[in-house]
């Protein structure tokens, strides 16, 4: 879909969308590409073992899980669970849902009973498609689940399951895709705000043609012959399944599965050389991770690499080009509008430190409260402007949450970033992890990439605490670098390193040594954990 021309501002202006009226996700994804026999769709480690799937094999399994799901009853609108790690069965579920014209909903394998139940209650799931590991979770609430009517497991069939492998057996490889439009509801993406239960974000089959730019872009100008793609990030999330497994296929693309229980730095660059992984979508801490290790580059044969998720700052894009040999995209977005900013390289400077520019497509800007646009440098809201493709429907069943997103026309995304007069974008925090000391507005990124370019530190995050003086002062946790004991001697020279790298208002005046810091499953900081720890005197 996006075209380069030269330069990027030419690329931006001459860019226009091609979104049919009628388009189906999983016939874009899988169908089309089904007549090449031989054209690989799927490579799956597991258990030491590699085993290949063509769009043509996806065809096929899709349909007769599509024909499995309406012999079952399960009709067009019903919702369709998936509770799965990255797995064949994952993609599957996903490809036939939207050809029969369900409405998926993606579940980490890593949620715990209460998650789960809450999701598959609020989004009236009528089907699930999981393993034991996840059927054991949800046996326990299937009594206060009523529309849950068909569980069906992929690794043999505990009492209340269907053994999906079986069942596909005896349905047939042949169904005729719904006729959808692209502005018909496709998949509702939980996400957590710092209040409140989870809302679904449901997104339209359009949502698919709305992320191409924005992983066309920083993957240089994806496909480019050869290409073959991987991340570590759970199809569960938007950043897994949109960003790299659908764009993927509806490319023809192949995708590399494989899933680690928890992320291990050496295996994950083994994993990337040994299949010539030549496009990665790599989360911050993910890197950071690699980084901590100590793991050499050598034997990747990357053409790209995109992270996004969480400011990366300077010092990690210095090692990529060091370690990895090669610069690290940036992007930014989130589950209601994803993948709106990004870097390329290769089109215009990494600015160290900034998100990059407005994805052509998208009209991204700075505004206040009431929706205006707010001048170059000045913090604000980042928000995007509708309409928008790759913009989601609203939450679910929360009519009142979905208006209270939007100023005017400009959907806000709660987090806090300033533009400078060339375009690009510059992140300083969310609303609520925005830190006021001293009269000062302190965004945590800048204090945390500083943080981390001391040689001791290797993760940090950072947040205000209550001070009766200043209001809130900074507070640093830090996880130390090995070799690194944590005592008063280093905090002092911690602080310090800051103090004379940012500003005096800026360094944290307290520091907490930990074994780990809390995080989401997508790999983001939960600061409002560390706030809570804070605020009741834990170290």
């Amino acid at each position: 879909m996006l075209e380069r021309h030269g330069s990027y501002e030419e690329t931006a202006r001459r860019f226009a969308w091609r979104v049919p009226a009628r388009y189906n996700i999983g016939v874009d994804v899988c169908d089309r590409h089904a007549h090449d026999a031989g054209r690989i769709a799927l490579l799956w480690e597991e258990d030491g073992r590699l085993r290949t799937f063509s769009f043509a094999e996806i065809r096929a399994l899709s349909n007769r899980l599509a024909n499995l799901l309406g012999a079952h009853g399960i009709a067009r609108g019903d919702r369709l669970a998936v509770l799965l790690p990255q797995c064949p069965e994952t993609a599957l579920a996903h490809v036939a849902g939207f050809k029969a014209g369900l409405i998926t909903v993606p579940l980490f394998a890593l949620f715990g009973e209460e998650a789960l139940e809450y999701r598959l209650a609020d989004s009236g799931a009528r089907v699930l498609v999981t393993d034991t590991a996840g059927w054991a979770k949800v046996a326990p609430l299937r009594a206060r689940l009523p529309n849950l009517c068909l569980v069906l497991c992929t690794d043999g069939g505990p009492a209340g399951t269907t053994d999906l492998h079986r069942a596909l057996e005896r349905a047939s490889d042949r169904f005729d895709p719904v006729d959808t439009a692209a502005d018909d509801p496709a998949v509702i993406i939980y996400t957590s705000g710092t209040t409140g239960n989870p809302k679904g974000a449901l997104h339209a089959h359009r949502v698919l043609p709305g992320h191409l730019p924005g992983v066309e872009l920083p993957h240089e100008f994806f496909p480019q012959p050869g290409d073959l793609f991987w991340t570590p990030a759970d199809w569960a999330w938007i950043g897994g399944l949109f960003d790299v497994l659908m764009p993927a296929w509806h490319h023809g693309i192949p995708v590399l599965a494989k899933r680690f229980a928890k992320f291990d730095p050496e295996r994950a660059v083994d994993l990337m050389a040994r299949h010539g992984v030549r496009n990665v979508f790599l989360p911050p801490t993910a890197l950071k991770l690699i980084r901590q290790a100590g793991v050499a580059g050598t034997g990747l044969r990357l053409r790209t690499l995109a992270s996004g998720g969480e400011t990366l700052g300077g010092e990690l894009q210095d090692w990529g080009r060091s370690v990895l040999g090669l610069p690290i995209n940036e992007f930014y977005g989130q589950t209601e509008c994803n993948l709106v900013v990004g870097n390329a390289a290769g089109l215009m400077p990494i600015r160290p430190g900034s998100m990059g520019r407005a994805i052509p497509g998208h009209r991204v800007g700075i505004v206040d409260a009431e929706g205006n646009e707010l001048p170059d440098g000045t913090v604000g809201s980042i928000a995007v402007r509708r309409p928008d493709p790759v913009m989601f429907l609203g939450y679910w069943n929360k009519p009142e949450a979905t208006a209270a997103k939007f100023a005017g026309d400009w959907l806000v995304t709660g987090d806090l970033g300033r533009r400078d007069p060339d375009g690009y974008l510059w992140y300083v925090g969310r609303d609520d992890d925005v830190i006021t000391s001293g009269g000062y507005r302190i965004g945590p990124g800048e204090v945390e990439e500083c943080l981390m370019r001391h040689p001791a530190v290797a993760l940090a995050a950072v947040v205000g605490v209550p001070d009766p003086i200043r209001t809130e002062i900074v507070k640093a946790y830090v996880v130390l670098r090995k070799g690194h004991a944590p005592s008063p001697a280093l905090a002092s020279e911690i602080q310090d390193f800051v103090r004379t790298r940012l500003a005096a208002h800026e360094y944290p005046r307290q520091v907490a040594f930990v074994d780990e810091l809390p995080m989401t499953t997508t790999g983001k900081i939960m600061r409002r954990v560390l706030r809570q720890q804070a605020a009741a005197g834990e170290a």
